[in-house]
């Protein structure tokens, strides 16, 4: 977990950093890239020791997903350049909630009285930060949001997915079909990399596959409670770092509203763990 903490912190900084520079589309494809070559050394290394399978039966599932995670993908390096770092992070921290609802949509899962309770708590929280009626909202935070939809949406998938694809099949479809996405929106504004903005993408497209990888294996080793309250650290952390890196104001609704999510998702995580 510390080093999911890690990645995500850096891949921010990262984003951050590009932000502006080059665009979001760019620096997805470069993600895509990245992470497509890290996977297929991955495979070429291991494949002596090891069968690994990639065929797919479920492509359509498989596009499906990658669809609404690039989507996800983009609202959130959005956000990133545009609001705070902790208000981006604790708005992430919706993806549990909005996966509830559509599981229960479209998986069939059953609506509980603890999963209404974790929702509206959730929906608090989300309140608590964007300030409506209050503060002048930002439209970018509702980006930030739907952002995190698509995430839910792509998580759901992922879930059915699951059942019958590896996890390294998942990772390295998930690659090729975002890769020709970002290259289709970002060429019509391609501007070459140069000096530290290579740097930056070697580091996003390492890290956003560090992130998910650290986290899987904490999860073989945890108990998901735990990893789950691990990895809100998140949340201080990158506050700590908009403050010392990019001079930013700590909002205590911050705090407030992320806590309300955290103990949305324990609730749910805790029944489950009870059942």
């Amino acid at each position: 977990m510390s080093g999911t903490l890690f990645s995500f912190c850096l891949m921010a900084i990262g984003a951050r950093e590009l932000s502006g520079e080059l665009s979001v589309f760019q620096i997805l494809l470069c993600r895509s890239v990245i992470g497509l070559l890290c996977i297929c050394i991955s495979i070429v290394i291991s494949i002596s020791t090891q069968k690994i399978n990639l065929r797919t039966d479920r492509l359509g599932l498989n596009i499906f997903r990658n669809i609404f995670h690039f989507a996800g993908q983009y609202g959130w390096f959005l956000g990133i350049g545009a609001l705070p770092l902790a208000e981006v992070f604790a708005l992430e921290f919706t993806v549990p909630i909005w996966t509830l609802i559509i599981a229960a949509i479209f998986l069939k899962e059953k609506i509980t009285l603890t999963k209404i309770v974790s929702v509206l708590l959730g929906m608090a929280g989300v309140l608590i930060i964007v300030q409506p009626g209050y503060a002048i909202v930002d439209p970018i935070s509702f980006i930030v949001l739907g952002a995190a939809v698509c995430y839910a949406i792509s998580h759901t998938a992922t879930k059915s997915l699951s059942a019958s694809e590896s996890a390294i099949s998942i990772l390295f479809y998930m690659c090729l079909i975002q890769l020709p996405i970002g290259l289709l929106l970002s060429i019509g504004n391609w501007s070459w990399p140069v000096g530290l903005q290579w740097l930056w993408l070697i580091i996003i497209g390492m890290t956003a596959l560090s992130a998910h990888f650290c986290m899987a294996k904490a999860m073989q080793y945890a108990e998901v409670t735990k990893v789950i309250t691990l990895d809100f650290l998140r949340l201080p952390l990158i506050a700590l770092v908009g403050i010392s890196l990019y001079a930013e104001t700590f909002e205590i609704s911050l705090v407030l509203g992320g806590a309300l999510m955290f103990i949305a998702n324990l609730v749910v995580l805790r029944r489950r763990r009870v059942s």
